[in-house]
């Protein structure tokens, strides 16, 4: 069971003091900070965050009530609202007095319901009447309206990553007007309607905060509305209806994910993830917006994966019952008292605990079995390519005939995406290449992410093991290597040497000669030097690779002196002089290299062969069969005047 849980909670928690009648524990969005306020801040603030290793902490006087209280961007300004009229703010600058000052809203009979920082000295407070965005300027102690807006207002919702505001409007709640904040500007975005289930008679507020929730979704906005199940309506479950926020247009309802169940519900966004925590089942269940279902309309989604529980685990046991021997407890999961935050946090206020919620992925790969739709989930995850390659290894295990077109689908999704990213690379380097211009400005380096995985990682960790296996069957281990070829030949991806070299290792390791004699002469392996060499290393077990490695190398036509080196390294000097006459390239060699290879083989009548020959191409080029002096051949001549006497030494012609 244990390899079923696909969600769990981070490992390293952020621990605080937990909320009590004397403490107080506030969570800000932006900064992913928890307060914990004790006694209105008289006796001790403490902020943590998930990035500071040292917590904030600090005193401030009673006031009364903290209703809300967190810091600008870094930290630099404190703002604390404790009456329905104002907000308070403390300078935390370095160098600048730590003095407290308080600013009312403006509007007449308003009620702050709370505020937003944009920026690090950018505030916009929400007032149940319309919004007013200031700067806040620190040095005077005092703020400078920059813009506002009436409207009545229910409640709001602040997505920190976007520096959106959404605001519920109307009698019923259910129109959502946007605003965008940028470098001191506030921007109106069209307001659109979110559709509820049942309108009621008469008008009251029908959608609650609790049931929207803001979120980035594959780098795009979206507004997803908790749609409960209505008897009226014959639904068969709740669902969740995202809307999708673009940063012009209108806002338009672009997906529906089915769960099939009722109950109470929170989201999360993981990984691009849309998470649904059902309380009453204590179990979680996740849609990928970018998959598309078979049999159902476009942009309906049922679970990508059967419900499960996040994965269990335990809290440290602290207080005076504390033994060593019980040192942690089960930590109670889908408690009632979890709050849950986007995109990725659960804060259990009464035990002190604030999670990550994340992904693991190898449990995923025994879920779904379907693995074209198993890859195509896993390419869109963070941290995905070694489960890539193991499900790939696992796959190729069967090691059945029928198992080959999932094989090809698979290597498709693979290459298609690595495909993709060397165009991108390319089409960067080309733009940087070109020089400043004004497009190249706009091209950034295409990010390598974990989805890209290519050729040397295919080898390394799928392909090299899988060919030693031996139960697997010869023939399905070379349809699968060709099967990848194959796949990065559809997507015009020069294939890699090694890989030609692991399908000729595995021919021969077999005895399937007729079959590399097929492939070659019908240019299914590419040429290439590494290639042709190894041929010419099977010359001992299949000798007509000699004569194809020389023929891939005649193709090749930039190859000719590594044909000659190759040649005379395995001693076959006549046949290097062949290949040179061939290529028309006899008159231009190097004698000495020529002597020096025939002197190490100990063969004398192949010696005097190779010395006649040259001693020959002297005398047509020069009318002197005596070699010169810039040719470095003295040794030789005097070896030869040893083994065969002076008199067998060419003479000069004499008119």
């Amino acid at each position: 069971m244990d390899n079923e849980y696909y969600l769990e909670l981070s490992e390293n928690p952020v621990q605080f003091e937990n909320a009590s009648s004397v403490n107080n524990v506030f969570f800000d969005e932006a900064n992913k900070q928890v307060f914990a306020v004790r006694s209105g801040g008289a006796t001790g603030v403490v902020v943590k965050g998930p990035e500071d290793k040292s917590p904030i902490a600090f005193r401030m006087d009673d006031k009364g009530e903290v209703k809300c209280i967190k810091f600008s961007l870094g930290n630099k300004i404190l703002a604390v609202q404790r009456t329905p009229k104002s907000v308070d703010f403390i300078n935390f600058i370095p160098d600048y007095p730590h003095l407290e000052f308080s600013h009312e809203c403006k509007t007449k009979n308003g009620n702050v319901l709370g505020f937003c920082w944009t920026n690090w000295n950018e505030v916009v407070f929400v007032t149940d009447q319309g919004i007013e965005f200031y700067q806040v300027l620190p040095d005077k102690r005092t703020l400078k309206m920059l813009k506002s807006q009436s409207i009545n207002v229910n409640w709001y919702i602040y997505c920190p990553e976007t520096s959106v505001l959404l605001l519920s409007t109307t009698v019923q709640g259910n129109v959502l007007q946007p605003f965008a904040f940028k470098n001191g500007t506030m921007s109106k975005l069209p307001k659109f309607e979110i559709e509820l289930p049942m309108v009621p008679k008469p008008a009251k507020l029908s959608l609650s905060e609790r049931d929207i929730a803001v979120a980035s979704i594959y780098g795009e906005l979206y507004v997803m509305y908790l749609k409960h199940h209505s008897r009226s309506t014959n639904s068969s479950g709740a669902e969740v209806v995202l809307y999708h926020l673009p940063r012009e247009g209108p806002c338009k309802k672009t997906h529906v994910l089915k769960l099939n169940t009722t109950g109470k519900f929170a989201l999360n966004v993981v990984d691009n993830l849309v998470v649904v925590h059902h309380q009453s089942s204590q179990t979680s269940i996740i849609f990928d917006i970018k998959l598309r279902e078979q049999d159902c309309p476009m942009n309906v989604h049922q679970p990508v994966l059967p419900a499960r529980s996040i994965h269990p685990c335990k809290i440290p046991l602290t207080g005076p019952t504390a033994a060593p021997s019980q040192a942690s407890v089960p930590c109670e999961l889908y408690s009632s008292t979890w709050s849950v935050f986007q995109p990725d946090i659960i804060i259990s206020a009464s035990e002190g605990y604030l999670w990550y919620l994340q992904v693991k992925l190898q449990p995923t790969v025994n879920l779904l079995q379907d693995k074209g739709k198993l890859m195509d989930f896993l390419l869109r995850r963070r941290d995905c390519k070694m489960v890539i390659l193991s499900v790939c290894s696992q796959m190729l295990e069967g090691g059945e005939k029928g198992n080959l077109p999932v094989v090809a689908t698979v290597f498709d999704k693979l290459n298609q995406v690595y495909k993709e990213y060397l165009e991108a690379e390319q089409a960067y380097t080309v733009a940087m290449e070109s020089g400043p211009s004004r497009f190249s400005s706009s091209y950034k380096r295409p990010v390598r992410t974990q989805a890209v995985v290519d050729q040397s990682d295919m080898y390394t960790h799928v392909l090299s093991a899988f060919t030693e296996k031996k139960d697997v069957s010869h023939k399905f281990i070379i349809a699968v290597l060709m099967e990848y070829i194959r796949s990065l030949n559809q997507f015009q991806i020069t294939v890699q040497h090694y890989l030609y070299e692991l399908v000729i290792k595995t021919l021969v390791q077999h005895n399937l000669f007729y079959m590399l004699h097929q492939f070659l002469q019908y240019h299914v392996l590419s040429d290439s030097k590494p290639l042709a060499c190894l041929l010419l290393s099977l010359e001992s077990t299949y000798p007509p690779a000699h004569q194809l490695s020389l023929d891939m190398l005649k193709r090749l036509s930039t190859a000719n002196d590594e044909i000659v080196e190759v040649l005379l390294s395995k001693q076959q000097v006549l046949g290097a002089l062949r290949f040179v006459r061939s290529v028309g390239g006899h008159d231009n060699v190097s004698a000495r290299k020529f002597l020096d290879a025939a002197r190490q083989t100990n063969d004398t009548m192949l010696f005097y062969t190779i010395f006649r020959f040259f001693e020959q191409r002297n005398l047509r080029l020069r009318g002197n069969p005596a070699f010169n002096p810039g040719e470095h051949c003295e040794e030789h001549v005097a070896y030869f005047k040893e083994v065969f006497g002076e008199h067998t030494l060419m003479k000069a012609a004499t008119v």
